[in-house]
Parts: structure tokens; sequence; C-alpha cells
């Protein structure tokens, strides 16, 4: 089962076609990275399956739904959507933005039911933010700010959550806790995770599919196993990589690189340039 497929699908920016023709799934349950080079079209495609961008041409399928005629606040029930460096309004605290999370839930005043302030709280809990609900968001470090929308999209309660590369401007520690937390949230709530990173060797540690994109095309799909190979990085990326398997987890990891048209240095060299 899919979560999300696209078939045929053109994106554009006024008239320049950023996306071609794309057919791609996003696996129900599993965590899904989508990598590749600066103005490939990854977050061009993760918007347009958001709804955050109209196609141009081609359908975008939500659990088999066209999501093109199902109403926004239907979506907003099934998919929770993080744009890359979100920001919230001065003042706001940790609770009051996460709480903004069951907007799609509620109906005549808008007012927050038993069950809704329950459901918050679990969200505040489960992304280790209790200490910090009566914070201010913007007094918050970048991997705590994370976490709270995070937790904004665990209070849409939602089976689908996209991310936009969701640990730029973050530390290695930040980056981290950012992915295990959704990592653990896959596990523990069969949350369905697609996500844009640029690190390949975190989209490969904590990815179960990965799909590699260049020109606004799929160069490949499949396991980080599948993915993570020199001739896909080459094709993807115009490196030459040298991959080996990482002892902690087993799975596949870049070493290094060099651009296809530099010759590659020896250690001793490259210190000295």
């Amino acid at each position: 089962m899919n979560s999300i497929a696209t078939k045929k699908l053109d994106i554009a920016y006024d008239n320049a076609l950023i996306v071609k023709n794309l057919d791609m799934v996003i696996p129900h349950k599993k965590i899904t990275s989508i990598i590749g080079p600066n103005g490939c079209g990854k977050s061009t495609v993760l918007k347009a399956i958001g709804r955050i961008l109209k196609p141009k041409n081609g359908m975008v399928y939500l659990n088999g739904g066209d999501i093109s005629i199902l109403p926004t606040k239907e979506i907003a029930k099934k998919m929770a959507v993080l744009p890359q460096s979100p920001s919230a309004p001065g003042g706001l605290t940790v609770n009051e933005l996460v709480a903004y999370g069951r907007f799609p839930h509620q109906s005549g005043l808008g007012k927050l039911t038993p069950e809704d302030k329950e459901i918050v709280r679990w969200a505040i809990s489960a992304t280790k933010l209790m200490d910090l609900e009566h914070r201010e968001v913007n007094t918050l470090s970048g991997g705590q700010r994370q976490r709270v929308w995070i937790a904004m999209a665990l209070a849409q309660q939602t089976d689908l959550i996209l991310l936009d590369e969701p640990t730029t401007y973050l530390d290695l520690a930040h980056q981290l806790e950012v992915l295990e937390l959704l990592y653990g949230l896959n596990r523990s709530q069969g949350c369905t995770i697609a996500m844009v990173l640029h690190d390949l060797n975190l989209a490969a540690r904590f990815s179960d599919y990965m799909i590699a994109v260049r020109g606004g095309k799929i160069i490949q799909h499949g396991s980080p196993e599948e993915v993570m190979v020199p001739h896909v990085l080459k094709e993807t990326f115009s490196i030459d990589a040298e991959i080996v398997k990482e002892p902690r987890t087993g799975r596949p990891v870049c070493l290094t690189y060099a651009l296809l048209h530099q010759e590659r240095l020896s250690p001793k060299e490259a210190i000295s340039v």
C-alpha cells in the first residue's frame, strides 16, 4: 500500500518546467527520504504532494484518492506538512503552537475540547517538551523548535507527515535529535514520514526507502542499499563516491567522494591544498 502516489506529474514555476512526467510512490508506514542536488526539484515535489503547489499536469493520490478534489480540512486530517525553516508568531508558547494542530478537527467557535487538550498534552509529551510547554517558541534552540513543529503535526493526528529539510541549520546533535524523534514516531505510532534531506548518510541511516532525484526525474528508488551505490550517486550528484557499511547500524555510508572532473587527492595532498 502507498500513502502517496503521483502519476505523470508536471510541476512548473511560471513557464519554467521543474518536474516532468513524474511517477513516484511514498510507501505506507515507512520513512522515505528524497535526495538530490540543489535545484533538482525535490522540495518542489514535496510541495506538490502536500498541495502547497498546484501541478501543471498529472495527478497526486492520497491513500488512493485524488488529492485535488479533497477539501482542505480533510487533507489536514490526513497529512501534516512542515516547510523548511518554519517560524512562529512572536510571543506564542509551545503549548499554543502545538494546539494549532487541532484546527482541522475543530468546528463552531474553534475552542479546544477536553479531548483536544488531551491530544495536545500527548503530542508535547511524545516530543519530550513537557518542561518547555510554557516557553515562547522563539526563545528555544533550533532542535527544540523543530520538536515543537513536529509536536504540532502530531496533534493533527495524521497518518502522513511531510518535512522539507527538517535538519537545516541544526548542529550534529540536534540533527540526530530530530531524526531519532521521527524514527521513534514511525516505529511506535506507524506514521508515514517523507522528507527532503541533504545529508546522504543521515538519509541512509534513518530511511526505509530513498528516492534519488535529478532534473525533476527519478534516478533510482528503493532501499538505502539500492540507492546508496556509486553509480547512482554518480548520476545524481556527479560525484565519484566510496560507499562502506557503517559499523553501528550496518547501513551504507558515503565515506568520501570526489567531483568527477577532478583527480582524486591522496590524504597528504588534500591537507596541503
